[in-house]
């Protein structure tokens, strides 16, 4: 079966479907790759490159489209359409709910479609998550994209010359995008503030050492597939006074606000674009979906009111190298769950495949039904047993520790009884090791040591209590009592570092965690 990747036609598209590293990938699940001759060319992968790895180059673009599975980045042209044979597998991005006419002439090719951009946002199909990858890139590219337009640097620097203030860096959402350019402006040296309308992101956004704006409502803006959804009226008020402070404060402001389906919600007013520092630059990732500022234009970058509005929609593609390597990892992944060469099967049945699903040999499968995610039920609290008078009911005292070490004693004794004063001695000894070396030892905060240590601490602090009680006095240290005195005091030095050793592993185990 012959993997097909065309050379992609879109004007200023530099990515490829596939990099060079994925060929040894597709080769052994039994695929032949065959390239359109100077498809990675723009991405800077020469045709070189994939034949070193094991791939054809077709200088014929018609042999390209007439293979069974052809990859792709961007939607295929109606040209490009009326070419692929029939009972072909195309995958690619594919936006179905903006190109049905494209649908329509797919489906008269009666041919398998899946979209990258529908892959569900689930857990067993992060590595497939094309859109996340390509995410990734943008607002990493946005960064630089800002830095490369604004006077300054981002960075503060105390120099001869002068002092030169950081720069302030607004992030609007903080998904996966929102996230990229928080850490790539951090890494610039910027002071990075983020708002999200999900509460449950406030975590990740100050790991990576930005601050995290928040507004005293009780909503939560956390929707389904990973997406934010939309909000109140009142919460969408208070959100844009929030902004509308900012943006007067701020140097640089990232939007990547998107919804699914809708135009992108307007987050950015003309009032707040004016209010901002001369200079200051505005990156709306959500261009392609009608922007989050009111004054972008998409595709372009503009100058309204002293500010610079980037509103280009090929971010990726500004980073073709690295976004082509991203996307094939993503299109190996998915191919796989597919099957190899000779099991290769669109198997419906399969919830990822079944998302991606546009098109199963000709007849229309999308929109997919939605996915079931598995919640594991939450856990009721343990309720313990109350007596009558509202006390909790205690475990028999019979099967307590002290019990059945005193038990043990007793029994001991009782076998010795009649025997020698040194055997009742020994026992003595080693029941109050036993004893005072679990209480003492075990008892200890489970903060301070872990359970396995807790157990290993416990046997030496028994060995501890034994080799002190062995020890003779210094009268007795004659003959076989000056060995007993040797092995007493080593037990007691191995066991004292074993415990204090095990305090401070535990001690510099918890300084890895603390916050």
């Amino acid at each position: 079966m012959i993997i097909a990747i065309p050379k992609e036609t879109q004007p200023s598209e530099k990515r490829v479907a596939i990099a060079p590293d994925n060929v040894a990938a597709f080769a052994k699940l039994g695929y032949e790759v065959l390239i359109e001759k100077g498809a990675g060319e723009a991405a800077n992968l020469a045709d070189s490159a994939y034949e070193d790895a094991g791939a054809r180059i077709a200088a014929d673009t018609a042999e390209v489209w007439k293979s069974d599975l052809i990859l792709k980045v961007t939607p295929p042209s109606i040209e490009e359409a009326e070419g692929i044979r029939e009972g072909a597998t195309l995958i690619s991005f594919v936006y179905p709910a903006r190109n049905e006419e494209l649908i329509q002439k797919l489906a008269d090719r009666k041919i398998n479609l899946l979209a990258m951009d529908c892959v569900p946002r689930i857990s067993r199909a992060q590595s497939m998550d094309a859109l996340s990858s390509m995410a990734n890139v943008a607002g990493y590219r946005a960064v630089v994209e800002a830095s490369h337009v604004f006077g300054r640097f981002f960075t503060g620097q105390i120099t001869a010359a002068g002092k030169v203030p950081p720069a302030k860096v607004l992030i609007i959402g903080a998904g996966v995008a929102g996230l990229a350019a928080i850490g790539a402006a951090r890494n610039m040296g910027a002071i990075v503030r983020a708002f999200d309308t999900r509460p449950a992101v406030k975590d990740e956004v100050k790991s990576l050492g930005a601050s995290f704006l928040e507004l005293d409502f009780e909503e939560d803006g956390a929707g389904s597939g990973g997406y934010a959804k939309v909000m109140s009226k009142e919460f969408i008020e208070a959100e844009m006074k929030l902004f509308a402070e900012q943006a007067a404060e701020v140097d640089v402001i990232i939007t990547t606000a998107m919804i699914p389906g809708k135009k992108s919600p307007v987050l950015i007013t003309e009032e707040m674009v004016r209010s901002m520092k001369p200079g200051s630059v505005i990156v709306d990732l959500a261009a392609e979906g009608g922007g989050n500022c009111e004054l972008t234009q998409s595709g372009q970058a503009t100058v309204a009111h002293g500010v610079t509005i980037i509103g280009y929609t090929d971010f990726p593609s500004r980073l073709p190298t690295q976004s082509s390597r991203l996307y094939g990892n993503n299109l190996v992944k998915l191919v796989q769950l597919l099957g190899q060469a000779d099991e290769f099967k669109i198997n419906q049945n399969d919830e990822v495949v079944r998302g991606a699903l546009v098109l199963d040999e000709g007849k229309l499968s999308w929109p997919p039904p939605p996915v079931e995610t598995s919640v594991a039920p939450a856990k009721k609290p343990e309720t313990k047993p109350v007596g009558k008078e509202g006390e909790e009911k205690k475990g028999s005292p019979f099967l307590s520790p002290a019990f059945l070490l005193g038990l043990l004693a007793v029994g001991l004794l009782a076998l010795g009884w009649k025997g020698s004063n040194e055997f009742l001695d020994q026992i003595t000894v080693f029941v109050l090791a036993c004893f005072v070396g679990y209480m003492v030892v075990w008892n200890v905060t489970p903060s301070l040591h872990t359970p396995l240590m807790s157990v290993t601490n416990a046997i030496s602090g028994i060995i501890l209590i034994g080799g002190m009680l062995f020890m003779p006095t210094g009268s007795e240290l004659s003959g076989n009592s000056q060995v007993l005195a040797w092995l007493a005091g080593v037990a007691i030095f191995v066991a004292t570092i074993n415990v204090a050793g095990g305090f401070l592993v535990t001690q510099r185990m918890l300084k890895m965690f603390r916050k």
